[in-house]
């Protein structure tokens, strides 16, 4: 089999993931490049991963490994187990990672050892946070991957700095905008808004999942408290994640947050009903790394619940700032957006939609992306 003939292996895990990677799907198969599409099965809820295959119009994963949960540990050693076995049939001519989750780096380990080329997107963010094990997965992932698809400036310096050769890394743009602006219309049909009875720019938006935040019963009350006072003056739209739900009954806080009035709390979105959500709010409220992103290609104030972020350029440049899980602070970044409405920004370079385009050029080895 010659290289055209081997395919592609585009790997997914959690949600996360299939937004990074369905633009890249429908570009190869655009260009009729073989490709197989590998679900670890990381997420294993219905709603977080089954529906967002649908709202984003990628096929059902031709290999679907089923690992379900367990401990990063556990998780990690399954998915290479399991992939390794995979890879050994099928001989990709590239095995293509994306972000930051457990199969992120567990796949890569196995190309590493087998010598087939691994290719990161998404690569060089850092938190500088190790007590993320997110970061740590970005880490041991960026240190063997072949090809390091940047989406900012920072990750190119930032793997500099680590030593990186600079014939690995090319900057190509953020992916997660490509699927942002090819959705942004069919989520213009979502029913949504108006199944809450809500109003566009009369409502913010929230997420939280981090240990940070929902593990820490402390930290989770004190952006209770926040959100009881902030609920006050607008409506909070709260697709609760599993992992929250089942600390906020483990902590006794359900109660609590079912007592804050204008406090929306809805069950995992999908991906279309989302950015239907997220692109009519006011502001967002959140403590996840993409929504930082797509706030900042849409120009929505963005509050992160966290003290630091892997994505700098969402602060530097776009409508992020960064607050914690302060009670005053994230009151105080409120007030801002009420009183001048927040942080606008710009949009980053090469965040154009065409990301997809960059990366399948450099695989087939053609031109593409910028290495300056």
């Amino acid at each position: 089999m010659n290289s055209k003939e081997q395919p592609i292996l585009l790997v997914v895990g959690a949600r996360p993931n299939f937004m990074k990677i369905a633009p890249l799907h429908a570009e190869l198969s655009r260009r009729g490049v073989p490709q197989i599409l590998l679900h670890t099965g990381q997420h294993y809820d219905e709603n977080m991963s089954r529906v967002f295959f649908d709202d984003l119009g990628m096929p059902k994963p031709d290999i679907y490994l089923g690992i379900g949960s367990g401990s990063h540990a556990e998780q990690t050693a399954k998915v290479m187990v399991e992939f390794e076995k995979i890879c050994n049939e099928y001989n990709p001519r590239w095995v293509v990672v994306v972000g930051d989750v457990n199969s992120t780096v567990a796949c890569s380990l196995v190309c590493a050892k087998l010598w087939i080329p691994c290719a990161h997107v998404e690569a060089g963010l850092r938190s500088f946070d190790r007590k993320m094990p997110e970061e740590i997965n970005r880490l041991v992932t960026d240190s063997i991957a072949d090809l390091l698809l940047t989406p900012s400036p920072d990750g190119d310096e930032n793997l500099r700095n680590e030593g990186v050769d600079e014939s690995r890394i090319l900057r190509v743009g953020n992916i997660m905008i490509d699927s942002l602006f090819n959705n942004i219309d069919k989520a213009a049909n979502s029913t949504i808004l108006s199944e809450l009875k809500l109003d566009k720019e009369s409502y913010g938006v929230l997420t939280l999942h981090r240990p940070s935040n929902v593990d820490d019963s402390n930290a989770f009350i004190r952006i209770i408290e926040a959100l009881e006072i902030i609920c006050e003056r607008i409506p909070i739209v709260f697709p609760v994640h599993p992992r929250t739900k089942k600390n906020a009954e483990k902590f006794g806080l359900t109660p609590r947050l079912e007592s804050i009035s204008n406090l929306i709390r809805i069950g995992p979105a999908g991906y279309l009903d989302f950015i239907a959500l997220m692109s009519n709010s006011r502001l967002v409220l959140t403590d996840s790394g993409g929504l930082q992103e797509e706030t900042t290609a849409l120009a929505i104030p963005c509050i992160t619940l966290r003290e630091n972020t892997e994505r700098p350029i969402t602060v530097t440049e776009g409508s992020n700032v960064i607050v914690g899980n302060d009670t005053s602070m994230i009151l105080s970044a409120v007030d801002d957006v009420f009183q001048s409405g927040g942080k606008v920004g710009q949009i980053p370079d090469l965040w154009d939609g065409n990301t997809a385009k960059r990366i399948a050029d450099a695989l087939l080895e053609e031109s593409g992306g910028v290495n300056e």
